[in-house]
């Protein structure tokens, strides 16, 4: 293992991770009114809801196809009983429909700040970074799923997993990415930017559900009377 691939498994990480959560951490004591989506439903709503519904749906079974196979160990699934034959057809069974779910809607909400006009000229350039970022890590995911689609195909459990979960151990195992296929490494790449650039944008929004909306009192709105002369 050489010098440069030392870097990008072993310190960029805790690079990149120490950005993303600093960088909440200072977004949210500086910009705490900038904490928002932005949401642009006003200005154009039919685009809107089929790209978000969409995107979210496709983005969230992604998300928990990748807890699936990054967090949970492999010993875990051989211990069920589940074979790496069985668990790459079922992965490619769910999480590639959702992926082309989640793709589709991300095109539909680019295009639609491409054409219309009004939200074209309410977009900062931030969103832009965001939209590229987003992009940039559902493409390289989606090209990677595709060049593994194979039953016989690169069992990331065995080396991308544990390499991931290294890190959070403070016990990074770097050597486990030399020989992952490069479609994967540009995936992982790509999501490094994602995460440097998510703390700046409109992507906050992410963790700022709103609990306390289950708990309080009902919002009452009073007709104002008009006082007469």
């Amino acid at each position: 293992m050489n010098g440069f691939e030392l870097f990008l498994w072993g310190i960029l990480p805790y690079i990149v991770f120490t950005i993303f959560i600093g960088g909440h951490i200072y977004r949210y004591q500086k910009d705490q009114f900038g904490w928002t989506t932005k949401s642009s439903e006003f200005l154009e709503k039919k685009q809107l809801k089929i790209g978000s519904l969409f995107f979210h749906w496709g983005i969230i079974f992604v998300l928990a196809g990748h807890v699936a196979g990054i967090l949970v160990p492999v010993e875990v699934y051989n211990a069920l009983g589940i074979s790496e034959h069985t668990y790459h057809i079922i992965a490619i069974s769910l999480g590639y429909p959702a992926g082309i779910v989640a793709t589709i809607g991300l095109i539909m909400l680019c295009y639609r700040r491409l054409t219309v006009k009004r939200i074209k000229a309410t977009t900062s350039p931030s969103d832009w970074v965001a939209l590229f970022a987003i992009l940039l890590a559902v493409g390289t995911g989606f090209i990677a799923t595709s060049f593994n689609i194979d039953s016989n195909g690169f069992d990331y459990r065995t080396t991308i997993a544990p390499w991931f979960r290294s890190i959070f151990t403070f016990q990074v195992q770097p050597e486990l990415m030399v020989n992952v296929p490069i479609w994967f490494k540009l995936h992982m790449l790509a999501t490094f930017v994602l995460y440097v650039v998510w703390p700046f944008t409109r992507l906050v929004h992410a963790f700022s559900f709103p609990i306390r909306y289950l708990g309080r009192s009902y919002v009452i709105y009073k007709r104002r009377i008009k006082e007469h002369a």
